[in-house]
């Protein structure tokens, strides 16, 4: 398993956890024409299932969600690794994580196992680390496949079922179910390659060769474990909610870690906008704000409010167009709360450009509603 960075945090135990991507170094045991580039395109438009949310049927789940989930095998400069993936269209594309396909090299060989075990040469067809996202797309693939339904992960709400569908330690097919157990959680990883040539969110920083992908994440109680990653998130519907990428650990040797019963995932809305993008193109922009923020405290009556303290504007950004100053603190994207600077970064990050949104700002001791309209971040430099 590779290491994806540490989020240091003290648990009420005294001890520290950190997250780690899911990627399986290898297997561990004994494992047995395009027509449309539409992410979703060839899926089913009605939900597998109508079940209520406080009884779904996880058997018509398996059935119709199992068929749209690969597994990916990246052989390539001695090293390699598997991981998960999803058909999101007909045409032979299939979502997964950048850390799945990136490990071995531009040289790399990349396979697709289907669920009816039969196997596909894949190339990728573009890759985002600053999201850590990526497409492969199958060099001559069947007739007959089974693109997943997009659902959408606004819709969800915390104590959700939902299933985890994948790959771990290479026992493709895999299910696991669990709850939504927290939203908008900001998770922070680090890619495995230099992200500094990605854009940021806040404008152009100095970054170091290892720069932290942080998400704004959905938080799962469903069990997943390396080789997860790239998998699917679905809801009770068998609807597509999200892209299972990290775990939470409590330390220790990464190449024993394992399900903690904390999952983090992707939201699907934001893994959607960057891969029709990885589809068109092959590189994917991002919003941008325009702030440099950091960890702050404001005080508004009796209480104290924690949130991202704004250190600098960027001249000519939107942040600066909606009045944003320095020494402001951001308390709240939209209905998000915000409490740090990572998950300010993590809530840009996840919105289109040229999304409209409203920012709660502490100033001068009183909350302010400050609406901005988000831009295209500028390629980070050096």
């Amino acid at each position: 398993m590779t290491a994806v960075g540490l989020l240091s945090a003290v648990l009420a135990s005294g001890g520290t956890w950190g997250v780690i991507s899911l990627t399986d170094p290898g297997p561990t045991g004994t494992t047995s024409a395009a027509s449309s580039t539409a992410v979703g395109s060839g899926a089913s438009v009605v939900p597998v299932s109508s079940a209520a949310k406080t009884n779904p049927d996880w058997n018509a789940v398996t059935a119709a969600v199992s068929p749209s989930v690969v597994s990916i095998t990246v052989e390539g400069n001695g090293s390699g690794g598997q991981g998960s993936g999803v058909v999101i269209d007909d045409s032979g594309h299939v979502l997964t994580n950048h850390h799945v396909v990136s490990g071995a090299g531009d040289d790399a060989k990349i396979t697709v196992t289907l669920s009816d075990g039969k196997t596909y040469a894949a190339t990728i067809a573009g890759e985002d680390a600053s999201t850590d996202l990526a497409v492969v797309s199958l060099t001559d693939p069947p007739d007959d496949l089974r693109p997943i339904t997009i659902g959408s992960s606004q819709q969800l709400q915390v104590g959700d079922p939902v299933m985890a569908v994948g790959n771990p330690l290479g026992l493709s097919g895999t299910v696991t179910t669990g709850i939504v157990s927290a939203l908008d959680r900001p998770v922070t990883t680090s890619s495995a390659d230099e992200q500094e040539q990605q854009g940021s969110p806040f404008g152009p920083q100095q970054q170091s060769s290892s720069t932290p992908v942080v998400t704004s994440a959905i938080q799962t109680s469903a069990a997943v474990n390396p080789g997860n990653s790239g998998g699917a998130l679905v809801d009770a519907s068998g609807r597509l909610v999200g892209i299972n990428s990290s775990i939470a650990t409590l330390g220790g040797s990464e190449g024993q870690s394992g399900s903690i019963g904390i999952g983090f995932a992707i939201p699907v809305d934001e893994a959607q906008w960057i891969a029709e993008q990885l589809i068109e193109d092959g590189t994917a922009q991002h919003a941008f704000l325009g702030v440099t923020p950091t960890d702050g405290t404001a005080t508004v009556g009796s209480a104290t409010r924690s949130g991202a303290e704004i250190r600098s504007v960027t001249s000519g950004s939107p942040a600066e167009d909606a009045g944003l100053r320095e020494g402001d603190l951001v308390v709240g994207v939209d209905d998000s709360p915000v409490t740090s600077a990572e998950s300010l970064v993590g809530l840009v990050h996840a919105r289109r450009i040229d999304t409209q949104v409203e920012l709660t700002v502490v100033r001068d001791g009183r909350e302010e509603q400050v609406t901005a309209t988000l831009g295209t971040a500028p390629t980070a430099q050096g």
